[in-house]
């Protein structure tokens, strides 16, 4: 990632999507409003949201309607939404829920696009309210109607003047946009916005979410030019699958930070009677977070420190921090804040530290902290932060001032003003005290060095940028997955497995079952038969070998220890005999169906892991790894995450667990193998995708030992979904798995045989060598323009084109058995249509051999099979190639009457 941390350039398709006219420009960019339930009644809300409207220029005309008054605070009143015989864009509704759902009727017949519904007496108060909203939904999505709400405050926009709210102010303009499930905290916010002089691009209260969702809100403001950074108070997450593609995609161009409301067990379950929602599980939440590159603050004042920050200076690369001070104790509480968030101190580099000596007193600190002592005048501020913000070490900076008798805080806050923005490092500073500190701390601001008025707080600040930085990374790095062995994974053989568990009414596998179950996806499982007599297990313990290990067989049991059903360390056949009796007699009849012998596993230098597999109930298959063993629980050293994984993923989960650090080599023993790690939780993840008739997994223990083949299963334990459970009921992943469906082979017209497939993360570096094979006119005819190759295969860029997340875009590829790409062709939705735009590009090479047609006819299915209604493209007027192919598979070409119009258009009903 790029020290300065700038956007990814992006492919100009995109901004052909967004430039247009989007679904939710009715709600947030209105020509006309009209004001169903204004009312004249001094503090009722119809009467506040009207003179807010009016009060608040915003271009357009506002219309009461209110069929009990001919005129609303001077205003022509009408009857219905219908009667006002002008089109209307937004319909904000405050009346009682119950007449709610006749409104929406009204205004989906006067064709209207959007509604704000402020009303609230919805699902909250119980099933007569979610009657009502199903009611709502229905005709919205029957009409094409985005919604905001129900039980919300509104909607403003300060940039544009829109204030449809009944919040008592309008907001300042800005270009932070803060959405927020809460209307009181917005309330909130909004007053402390005018003493802090904090502006707004965007001031939503989302309500309880009805239709437009988190998801859509962040497409929007994603797209919005105001909006530098998005700020979410959240208390529930509505729709997963919605939040993590939006939040993924546009985290890579704006920072979006949120504080989710619900932590506590109490605190979620008030969260859930205020909205009327799940909160969800917390740390299934941060993996979510994790994940998509979003950043989660614990207080609410964090949420625009961050967003102040994160707009005025670059991020760190890592979480080191270079403490700079003229007073020992504002140090070390600094310290003490890095370090127990998980930050570090900067190891001042040698050619530091002498940079140091020549220009600080003797008496300096000669660490980090730098203590440059209480008599440091501006000179000597500036010189030491030249050189900390030189020092390779360090990955950010923090100076701090304590007003001191011969301290000048205004004309050191001068002497520090150009390295505001002209650093490759953040530069933060705490500017402790009062009336004396308050001209430097505005000289700082205005410059763009944000300001702190505690040095806790400050390093607070720093910890979330480095963290920020970290997860964001993850969306740019080019990850590996492990390619498909000969045989691996066994697809067939694993849903036979589940499928046979399944129609046979179990929900329990057995030991046997689940390990043949993971030998399937190649995960490694310690070698167990099955006996059902004496003899049978004898004489398997004399072909494996003693010592051996017999535990209970059973298609009931799950917790195979708490029957006394594991029998360890047994030398002779007598002891496997002794303990098949053991075992038998210490369980029901109908719950013995015989044993498992195992051979016994040396364990003196492995370290015992678990990875498993739990349904949360928003977002469906979350992924577990941790230390392990029958301390497990008592442990509690785990980490989260969501499937699937990738390598890169994989290495990520593991870092947030102590056992990680153990597995690297401690006290002189050998690591274990990172790598075969890794790619063992990318299989793991994929079974968990793939069958997801699955509950619950938990491999426990995994073997982890330092060797080549260190890595092995020694029990398992897999728990269905109960028989009676529709597949259409089935909780898939939030995040949809690869679709392998699309994988296939083509013959192209030289006889030459391509795999056509969907684009993978690990792709990158073959895209950057198809675009190093296309020619200029091959490049314009897809752009429109001479884009650069350094533009196109910017590392940034790519990382956004090649991981996708299969649901709000796919990418087909068109590979040959050499694994070159040839072709590329991606359907991308905008946000809130039920339709797709199409691009396709073929190496001049393979142009005319009928890739481009085949992409586009698979492309077309992937549409149909998402329920599509129709797929466009802009197509230059010259590339009549590309119109040919379009109309070969049935689209329509639509030409402008503007004769300077260079483009035409394609369309296909599905």
């Amino acid at each position: 990632m790029p020290d300065n941390a700038s956007s990814p350039q992006v492919d100009p398709s995109y901004d052909l999507i967004s430039s247009r006219r989007q679904p939710l420009d009715a709600i947030f960019n209105p020509k006309n409003v009209a004001v169903v339930g204004a009312s004249e009644k001094p503090g009722s809300v119809g009467r506040t949201l009207l003179w807010n409207l009016i009060s608040n220029p915003f271009g357009g005309t506002v219309f009461p309607v209110n069929p009990n008054r001919d005129s609303v605070l001077g205003i022509q009143a009408h009857d219905t939404v219908g009667a006002i015989g002008a089109d209307v864009d937004l319909a904000v509704i405050a009346t009682p829920a119950p007449t709610v759902p006749g409104i929406v009727q009204e205004c989906a017949e006067a064709g209207v696009d959007g509604i704000v519904i402020i009303s609230a007496g919805f699902r909250e108060i119980g099933e007569e309210g979610a009657a009502l909203e199903r009611e709502i939904l229905e005709i919205a999505r029957r009409e094409d109607i985005r919604i905001v709400g129900p039980n919300c405050l509104g909607v403003m926009r300060p940039p544009s003047g829109l204030n449809a709210t009944f919040a008592g102010a309008m907001a300042r303009p800005g270009n932070v946009a803060f959405v927020s499930q809460s209307g009181a905290l917005l309330t909130s916010i909004l007053d402390w916005s005018f003493r802090e002089n904090v502006g707004f691009s965007a001031f939503v209260s989302i309500g309880s979410m009805l239709d437009v969702d988190w998801g859509d809100v962040i497409h929007y403001l994603g797209d919005d030019p105001k909006t530098d950074a998005i700020v979410l108070y959240m208390e529930s997450i509505g729709d997963a699958r919605s939040f993590i593609s939006a939040a993924r995609d546009v985290a890579q161009s704006k920072p979006i930070i949120v504080i989710k409301a619900g932590r506590t067990q109490a605190a979620a379950k008030a969260a859930a009677s205020h909205t009327g929602t799940l909160a969800g599980s917390d740390a299934v939440l941060d993996a979510a977070f994790r994940r998509t590159g979003v950043l989660r603050v614990d207080r609410i004042n964090d949420l625009f420190y961050m967003a102040e920050v994160l707009a005025k200076q670059p991020r760190p690369r890592g979480p080191r921090l270079t403490i700079l001070t003229n007073a020992g104790g504002p140090g070390v509480l600094a310290t003490d804040a890095l370090i127990e968030g998980g930050g570090e101190l900067t190891p001042i580099s040698d050619h530091a530290m002498e940079q140091f000596d020549g220009v600080l007193p003797d008496a300096w600190s000669h660490g980090n902290p730098v203590d440059i002592l209480g008599d440091a005048d501006p000179e000597r501020y500036a010189r030491a932060l030249e050189i900390a913000s030189q020092d390779e070490n360090s990955d950010g900076l923090l100076v701090v001032l304590t007003p001191q008798a011969m301290t000048e805080p205004t004309k050191t806050a001068e002497h520090l003003r150009p390295y505001a923005r002209n650093n490759r490092k953040p530069v933060l500073a705490s500017w402790m005290g009062g009336a004396a500190v308050e001209s430097g701390e505005n000289i700082l601001n205005e410059a763009g060095l944000p300001t702190f008025a505690y040095p806790d707080t400050a390093v607070r600040a720093f910890n979330n940028m480095w963290r920020y930085s970290y997860n964001l990374k993850a969306l740019y790095e080019t990850p590996s997955l492990p390619r498909d062995e000969e045989g691996l994974p066994d697809r067939d053989a694993a849903d036979a497995i589940v499928s046979d568990a399944h129609e046979a009414g179990r929900v329990l596998l057995t030991e046997a079952e689940s390990k043949n179950l993971l030998a399937a996806y190649g995960i490694p499982t310690v070698e167990t038969r099955i006996a059902e007599t004496k003899p049978d297990a004898v004489a398997a313990a004399t072909d494996i070998g003693y010592p051996v290990v017999v535990k209970l067989h059973s298609l009931s049991i799950t917790h195979k220890t708490d029957v006394g059903g594991v029998k360890l360390d047994l030398e002779s056949a007598e002891e496997v005999e002794a303990a098949f009796d053991a075992i038998q007699g210490g369980v029901p009849d109908d719950g013995f169906d015989g044993v498992t012998v195992q051979p016994m596993v040396d364990l003196s230098d492995a370290y015992e892991l678990i990875v498993g597999s739990s349904i949360d109930d928003q977002f469906g298959p979350v992924l577990l790894f941790g230390s392990g063993g029958q301390l497990v629980e008592v442990v509690k050293d785990s980490a989260l995450a969501l499937p699937p994984l990738n390598t890169t993923l994989a290495r990520r989960m593991m870092e947030q667990t102590k056992i990680y650090e153990a597995l690297q080599g401690v006290r002189g023993r050998d690591p274990v193998d990172m790598d075969a790690l890794e790619k063992l939780m990318v299989r793991f993840s994929q079974l968990v995708a793939e069958q997801p008739r699955i509950k619950e997994i938990d491999v426990n223990p995994l073997l982890a030992q330092p060797a080549d083949d260190g890595l092995l299963a020694l029990d398992a334990r897999v728990v269905l979904h109960p028989y009676e459970m529709e597949d259409s009921d089935l909780l898939v992943p939030a995040i949809r798995p690869y679709p392998r469906q699309y994988v296939g082979t083509h013959t192209i017209r030289s006889g030459r045989d391509v795999t056509v497939r969907p684009i993978r993360p690990e792709d990158e570096p073959k895209v950057v060598r198809f675009h190093k094979e296309l020619s200029e006119r091959s490049v314009y005819l897809r752009y429109a323009s001479l884009m650069k190759l350094e533009q196109r295969v910017a590392h940034e860029r790519l990382a956004r084109i090649c991981f996708i997340d299969y649901a709000r875009e796919m990418a087909l590829v068109a590979e040959t058995d050499d694994e070159n790409i040839i072709g590329i062709g991606r359907l991308t939705q905008p946000p809130g249509r039920n339709e797709s735009e199409f691009a396709m590009l073929v190496i001049d090479d393979y142009q005319g051999e009928g890739v481009g047609t085949e992409l586009l006819r698979r492309l077309v299915r992937v549409g149909e099979d998402e329920g599509l209604e129709r797929i466009t493209a802009d197509i230059l007027r010259q590339n009549r190639a590309m119109q040919r192919v379009c109309e070969k598979l049935g689209f329509q070409i639509l030409h402008s009457d503007d004769p300077a119009e260079e483009m035409v258009k394609a369309v296909k009903e599905l």
